[in-house]
């Protein structure tokens, strides 16, 4: 299990999925992860995926003092962020976490013999374990024996060279998370009972967390005399609760894991650069050095509605078949609706996941996301509506358009209202609450229309306008982000506006605005959606126009379509693939498509995984 989860974290740090916009200037230092240090780590596969050879932890340590890198203390870090003495350039902070008894025997040891400060995180109830206990720890059964014990850590705390921060008491562990029974992270998820059939109430999940987090500090303060200030969240999960909760219990200081760099400025969790796979020197060099790095996105865009059947057994069948051929395919990222649309008509009228005010049509997203993560190895994006809902519960709240035409907008209700407001933003953070997903892709639906009831937007210009639904996507998402802090946000927007800029008055839509305003920017590349002839030229022409803003390329995913509405026939994989190379060839480096429909295999695997496919060797396997 904890295995599942580390491997999560090493997908998403070594496989960034977007920089934002604007790194800071000039870091102010870098936090290195380390865990378990053993002098018979294998050079390949080893049991544990995080370990790290006692030689390779030296050759480290010399790499960094070779290269200018300064290793200072969490109080160093503290004292500058309270305007005390600067940070030195190139300043490391290092951590090691869970406690384990290599750090006494290979890791202390170290740290005196380079005068090396660090932060060491502890588990208090692996350390308690009871003699002739054993746990699971990656790949082997561990009693007491590999954890520190108290006389270490008060030897330890002696030298001056280590701080001890929480780790939880017993939250690192994972707990289910979903009818099904998937096994999340306890810190960042509502226990679900199976015999009740029941959620965990947010009191009773923060209630857990105030007295884990509370056992834990006080025993640490009891055993060392001095209370933890820092907690290190468990596979770096955590969510704006937990951090509250800490900080109530003293940990005014937290650490997660991910892909961005820290300032000096501690006003938020700090992130951390993971060190995994036994990495030589120059390989945590080229990691320090990029993490501000754009990788290129492949994204895949899957309804969950040829996942759902009535039937329970079929509907595992069908995911089977899904997470078969994304595992196979190999893509980075998985757009997947979290909502209900057996019309076609891109509503919400219900959801896949539990919530206050739409049916929910099965629970489902988080089982489906879940297992995309933890099989295939990619990151999983929900994607909603922004407008488009129909609250069975309130009947008759305003629309921007009334009931469309066959053919016709969306169905969408006005943004400038409330109730509007407030029942969407519910929805939005009751999908947090229920499942890890890792960004949100905002749909097509979020456009206006000069012909729109814009009540108190009628005002507007064309700019106003479009800030003004990106604020209230920015608003949706930091609905969320109560629940995901580090989500990403990407928004689907139509070509028109990109070719002709003068339409932003029909669409309030902006590509400026949109790479302003979020981690990327999804350009539906469709001709067939404004009856256009797919041309080789029509999608040269819309790289020039995206090209023409400075860096949008970087930010900037093009998503072809496989099927042709106006025929109602699919598109053929070698014209898909000719339109991949084509963008390619012109400077685009993040690209998808929209359907996925892996039930009839369209379009066919082997043909277009090599296009779109991260694999090293992205071709049909060769016959055995």
């Amino acid at each position: 299990m904890r295995r599942i989860f580390l491997a999560l974290i090493l997908l998403a740090v070594t496989h960034l999925a977007f920089a934002q916009t604007k790194a800071p200037a000039k870091p102010a230092f870098i936090v290195l992860t380390y865990h378990d240090v053993r002098d018979d780590v294998g050079a390949q596969g080893d049991r544990d995926p995080d370990a790290i050879s006692t030689d390779h932890l030296i050759a480290h340590f010399d790499w960094l003092k070779a290269n200018g890198y300064h290793v200072v203390s969490l109080q160093d870090v503290v004292q500058a962020s309270k305007g005390g003495p600067a940070l030195p350039d190139h300043a490391v902070l290092l951590t090691f976490d869970d406690g384990l008894e290599s750090f006494y025997t290979r890791v202390y040891p170290l740290l005196r013999a380079y005068n090396y400060p660090a932060v060491s995180a502890l588990v208090g109830s692996w350390m308690d374990m009871p003699k002739g206990q054993t746990m699971a720890y990656n790949g082997e059964q561990c009693s007491r024996d590999c954890f520190l014990t108290w006389d270490q850590v008060r030897e330890i705390q002696k030298s001056g060279l280590v701080e001890f921060a929480s780790h939880t008491w017993q939250q690192h562990l994972g707990i289910p998370g979903n009818p099904q029974g998937n096994v999340m992270p306890a810190v960042v998820t509502l226990r679900y009972n199976k015999t009740s059939g029941t959620y965990e109430t947010k009191a009773a999940y923060v209630q857990r967390l105030r007295d884990d987090f509370h056992h834990s500090a006080e025993e640490i303060e009891k055993e060392t005399g001095h209370r933890p200030r820092a907690i290190v969240w468990p596979y770096g999960a955590y969510n704006d609760t937990a951090v509250r909760v800490a900080a109530s219990e003293g940990l005014t200081l937290s650490f997660s894991l991910g892909d961005s760099l820290p300032d000096v400025q501690l006003d938020s969790t700090i992130p951390r650069l993971l060190v995994s796979g036994n990495i030589y020197p120059n390989r945590l060099g080229w990691l320090m050095r990029h993490q501000s790095r754009i990788d290129a996105v492949r994204a895949v865009q899957v309804d969950l509605d040829y996942v759902y059947d009535p039937n329970p057994a079929q509907q595992e069948r069908n995911l089977s078949q899904l997470l078969d051929r994304i595992k196979r395919l190999q893509p980075t990222v998985v757009w997947l609706q979290a909502y209900a649309d057996p019309k076609g008509d891109g509503v919400a009228e219900a959801v896949y996941f539990p919530n206050r005010h739409l049916p929910m049509r099965a629970d489902l997203f988080s089982r489906v996301a879940w297992q995309l993560r933890t099989r295939a190895g990619v990151r999983v994006y929900a994607w909603m509506p922004v407008l488009a809902f129909r609250f069975p519960d309130a009947p008759n709240l305003p629309s921007l358009a009334g009931e469309p035409k066959p053919g016709g907008d969306h169905y969408r209700l006005a943004p400038w209202d409330p109730r509007v407001r407030q029942m969407i933003g519910d929805v939005y953070e009751d999908l947090a609450m229920h499942a890890d997903e890792a960004g949100l892709l905002f749909s097509d639906d979020a456009y206006l229309r000069d012909t729109d009831n814009l009540g108190p937007w009628s005002g507007m210009t064309p700019a106003q306008k479009t800030q003004a639904l990106i604020d209230f996507t920015h608003a949706l998402a930091d609905r969320a982000r109560k629940w995901r802090p580090q989500l990403k946000t990407v928004r689907n927007i139509y070509a028109r506006p990109i070719l002709d800029p003068a339409s932003q008055a029909w669409f309030a839509q902006s590509l400026p605005a949109f790479l302003a305003g979020y981690d990327l920017t999804a350009v539906m590349a469709m001709p067939q959606l404004d009856k256009q002839a797919d041309t080789a030229g029509w999608y040269r022409k819309l790289v020039q126009c995206v090209a023409s803003t400075p860096h949008a390329l970087d930010h900037t995913l093009f998503e072809l379509a496989t099927h042709d509405w106006r025929t109602n026939q699919p598109i053929g994989e070698t014209q898909m693939s000719e339109r991949i190379r084509l963008l390619q060839a012109a400077g685009v480096r993040h690209l998808g498509y929209y359907p996925d429909d892996f039930i009839r295999n369209q379009p066919q695997l082997e043909r277009i995984r090599p296009s779109i496919s991260i694999a090293d060797y992205p071709y049909p396997e060769p016959a055995r």
